[in-house]
């Protein structure tokens, strides 16, 4: 078979993946745009220039962190609290990385850096499919890039709309968090011990924020996720699962 023919159908495999990446993450793409817009007029509203807040989706790319941080900075905390909250939010992300470190490790270092910073809970949910598809990284940068471009598209509208509507934030944007969040979570929700680990990091979470308690969301999520692992063991039902191929190798073979 002719190289350019080879050549030709690798490239139009990738493009494919690509595009199907950025479709499978549209939904998602579009749940964030309030939040999004919430994150940029919060960011103008706290004292922001309009680089500033920019600035602060495209280099950090964390709504939570953002919206947290801004929160902060606008009561005044210092930088180290602020620094420490923003890590703690985000360490999540260490537990995505580790998830799916037998799919990552084998990329090239361009791929494992880019993948990296583009992670985001949405691209887990759409990438971390082992049953329903092979992991393809032109899917995962489909789907990771198109995010990144659709949270700061609406980053910078929220700017535009903090200079020229008052009290935006009163418009109940923020409840695109837990939408979006409600929507990558209910899929998931596929085994008894899945079901124990949300409804306790749930009730705890309530919990601590009724009773005001900062780390809250640290004990929640710690908690959930003990609780699962516990019931798992407990019944066996780590046992009785099946088995899933590792799909780094076909990963590879993808570039």
């Amino acid at each position: 078979m002719p190289e350019p023919y080879i050549v030709h159908t690798q490239t139009s495999s990738k493009t494919k993946a690509f595009f199907k990446g950025t479709l499978a993450m549209l939904p998602l793409t579009i749940a964030v745009v309030p939040w999004g817009i919430l994150a940029g007029s919060f960011a103008i509203e706290v004292g922001l220039t309009p680089i500033e807040s920019q600035a602060m989706s495209a280099i950090i790319f964390a709504g939570a962190a953002q919206l947290v941080a801004l929160g902060m900075v606008k009561a005044g905390i210092g930088l180290w609290s602020i620094l420490i909250t923003t890590l703690l939010i985000t360490s999540r992300h260490l537990l995505y990385a580790m998830a799916m470190r037998s799919q990552i490790s084998p990329l090239p270092l361009k791929w494992r850096l880019t993948l990296g910073f583009l992670l985001t809970d949405e691209l887990f949910a759409i990438a971390n499919q082992g049953k329903l598809h092979k992991f393809d990284p032109w899917y995962a940068l489909g789907g990771g890039l198109s995010f990144y471009l659709g949270w700061n598209l609406a980053t910078l509208l929220g700017i535009i709309a903090g200079n020229a509507i008052d009290n935006l934030g009163e418009l109940g944007l923020d409840f695109a968090i837990a939408a979006t969040f409600i929507a990558l979570v209910v899929p998931t929700v596929k085994k008894p011990s899945i079901l124990v680990c949300v409804l306790v990091s749930l009730t705890l979470a309530v919990v601590c924020a009724v009773l005001d308690i900062q780390a809250g969301l640290l004990i929640a999520a710690l908690s959930g996720m003990s609780a699962g692992v516990l019931y798992a063991k407990v019944t066996g039902e780590h046992k009785s699962a099946p088995k899933t191929d590792t799909t780094a190798t076909q990963a590879e073979e993808t570039l």
